[in-house]
């Protein structure tokens, strides 16, 4: 019926029909490719899993589930009505259903315990896929499934939490842990004074005579995902800096002494708790010698960052999905936004971005299955995952955006999920280890593991001579290694270059000729520009666009 009356002027006409729903995996090329490439083709199957995943991740149901999780943040208790502490989270309804979800695929935990071929890989595609539906319930999931190889320094302990770790039951309440039929882990590091410098820690952990336990005092500025059943936690022991597993709940029922004191007011990830926190004599058990805590939680780091890469990749594949989406039903000057050739530039730029950093994302979680057995791909992933935390997680905000432009003043309205997305984008670039300590890790990597670059160097060589671009590209970057006379003040460009360059490779060997030359063209060539909408003459845009399209346009 025409709208009459006094409302005849309403008549919404040039609006893109709702995205959703859509199927997030069937529509992601690049994954399915990936997968099929490392041995899961079956992961992609109609039916299975990650199917489950993705018509959920592009659903209405899962995008009304995060702007719910956003617009009512979680809620501090620190108060029961009594006046006795109650030290607790509340969250809406929504985060639940977000983490709930997580849990039930094992996207937290299953991969250790799972027994298929590639758990990782199967699982990072998950993670990967539902991060796009909400990145802030992803948090809780990463430190969980980070938290399971870092307890295996102390067998006791592994063998009482890694079950309920692994569990794919979501029992969320403070209670003790024999009494749960699944858990999750939480981190707490940092401190005031010291940030990422956390041998500076001034939090005490002294010996109580039990075997093992100690009672820690002092504060931490972090803590991650505070509602968690039990966190790893650094502290100073008679012996040095150490690793300690503390529970939330004792097991006799009463509360650690773990007081929260506020919970941080973030830029983005407003749907996850981090809190501040004071232990007054929390108790704790300690994880591997005392004095080893930094090489104790590194297994944890190194998990947690390539979540990092991940859940990059997946905010870039939201993005821009929407981007493509609005551009391709919303016409101007006659003709569709993305049939313009300026914005067909920007748009498959931010494909080539996005696709790039979803390849090799899924390269690493691929590693990290062969790493247990293959010493070669554990030295990859030395050099190769401190390179891509630093570039694929600064990238996102750029691709957030300029995807966000795309959309125009609509992209900067919080109905469209724009500013959602764009809030959280720099967050994988701080969270564990901030861009110029990554970068210093991979320099760190290059001065005392050479198998790293060999390593590296191998997954170079199938593609030697196939782009000139690459070749130097390559060729510079072999310079630059030579001549380490300042090699603090070079760290960064190296782990950019060594990122970039890997995504060259990885693109020129497995992707479709326009999507390899286009990056080669504008990420190694010498016409390369900082920004985006920048691609030469003559890249297949629209097959570009085409192939990164979140559904049939």
């Amino acid at each position: 019926m025409n709208p009459t009356g006094r409302f005849a002027t309403h008549t919404v006409a040039n609006q893109p029909p709702p995205l959703a729903p859509y199927d997030a995996l069937a529509a992601d090329q690049a994954l399915g490719e990936a997968l099929a490439r490392w041995g899961r083709p079956d992961l992609a199957a109609d039916g299975g899993r990650l199917a489950e995943i993705g018509a959920l991740t592009g659903s209405e149901q899962a995008r009304e589930w995060a702007f719910d999780a956003h617009r009512h943040p979680p809620r501090l208790v620190t108060h029961d009505r009594y006046g006795e502490r109650a030290d607790e989270v509340e969250f809406h309804p929504s985060w639940h259903h977000l983490l709930g979800r997580a849990v039930g695929w094992g996207l937290h935990g299953a991969a250790w315990t799972s027994g298929e071929a590639t758990p990782h890989l199967a699982r990072a595609a998950g993670f990967y896929l539902w991060s796009q539906a909400e990145a802030g319930h992803g948090c809780p999931v990463s430190m969980t499934y980070a938290a399971v190889p870092a307890l295996r320094a102390e067998e006791s302990l592994s063998a009482g939490w890694t079950p309920l770790l692994c569990s794919t039951a979501y029992d969320p309440g403070l209670r003790p842990a024999p009494g749960k039929r699944g858990a999750l882990a939480g981190m707490a590091m940092t401190e005031k004074q010291g940030g990422s410098d956390v041998r500076s820690n001034t939090t005490r952990a002294e010996p109580t005579g039990a075997g093992g336990e100690y009672a820690l005092t002092g504060h931490k500025w972090f803590c991650s995902a505070p509602m968690s059943d039990v966190f790893l936690v650094l502290a100073q022991a008679p012996g040095g800096l150490t690793c300690f597993v503390l529970p939330r709940v004792l097991p006799d029922g009463i509360r650690n002494a773990v007081r929260l004191v506020r919970l941080k007011d973030k830029l983005g990830n407003r749907s996850n708790a981090s809190a501040e926190v004071e232990f007054e004599g929390a108790l704790a058990s300690r994880l591997g010698p005392e004095g080893r805590g930094v090489a104790t939680i590194l297994s944890m780091v190194n998990a947690t960052r390539l979540d990092c890469v991940l859940g990059s990749a997946a905010l870039m594949r939201r993005a821009v999905g929407e981007a493509i989406w609005h551009a391709a039903h919303r016409w101007a000057f006659g003709r569709p936004l993305a049939g313009q050739p300026a914005m067909a530039n920007v748009l498959a730029d931010l494909a080539l971005e996005q696709e790039a950093a979803t390849t090799l994302a899924m390269r690493l979680a691929a590693a990290t299955d062969a790493a247990a057995t293959d010493p070669g791909e554990r030295a990859l992933l030395r050099i190769a995952l401190p390179a891509a935390k630093y570039y694929v997680c600064k990238r996102a905000s750029a691709v957030a955006a300029e995807a966000l432009e795309c959309l125009g003043g609509n992209g900067y309205v919080e109905e469209s999920g724009m500013p959602m997305l764009f809030r959280e984008s720099p967050l994988n670039s701080i969270w564990e280890g901030a861009s110029s300590v990554q970068a210093l890790d991979v320099l760190r990597a290059l001065r005392r593991e050479p198998d790293a670059l060999t390593a590296w160097l191998g997954e170079i060589a199938p593609v030697r001579g196939a782009d000139p671009r690459l070749d130097r590209a390559v060729e510079d970057l072999l310079t630059s290694l030579a001549d380490l006379s300042e090699p603090e003040y070079a760290a960064r460009r190296l782990a950019e270059r060594i990122a970039v360059v890997f995504q060259g490779a990885l693109l020129v060997r497995y992707a479709p000729a326009e999507v390899a030359d286009a990056f080669c063209a504008s990420r190694l060539g010498p016409a390369g520009c900082a920004t985006f909408g920048t691609l030469p003459r003559g890249t297949g845009a629209a097959a570009i666009i085409d192939r990164a399209a979140p559904a049939a346009l």
